[in-house]
């Protein structure tokens, strides 16, 4: 077996076994690796590579917008719905434009929001892993 298919089966048993938590988190490196390499085909000139980045991209963004939750999520689902939104308008802005500083932006943002759900998926294991101690 390959080490390019033994890391697929490894990748595809962590979703398996992965709390709705932590597969938020899955989808959100996925988002950053995909704008990584879509900046970096930017600055090569690949273009081939950036399409397929940016539309990989554009699709998981359309699909954590598809699953906020708005009335449990309140006010925080309507923000990130709106920053989702806005992540969209630039990922098509940027696959005509091809702006490395807008991209860089955006791998930013998508790098503060992962960082963001990977301390909160923590903190909700160590609460969880407390009561169960308790």
């Amino acid at each position: 077996m390959s080490y390019a298919s033994q890391s697929s089966s490894y990748r595809e048993m962590e979703i398996h076994a992965a709390s709705p938590h932590k597969l938020v988190v899955i989808v959100f490196e996925q988002l950053v690796v995909n704008l990584e390499r879509a900046r970096i085909a930017m600055e090569r000139n690949d273009v081939e590579l950036r399409l397929t980045s940016l539309r990989r991209a554009r699709d998981i963004v359309t699909e954590l917008l598809g699953t906020l939750d708005f009335e449990q999520g309140g006010a925080l689902a309507n923000q990130l719905a709106d920053l989702y939104q806005y992540l969209l308008y630039e990922l098509v802005d940027i696959g005509q434009r091809g702006d490395v500083h807008v991209m860089r932006k955006l791998v930013n943002i998508a790098s503060l929001l992962r960082d963001g759900f990977v301390g909160a998926a923590e903190q909700l294991a160590s609460e969880k892993a407390a009561r169960k101690s308790a």
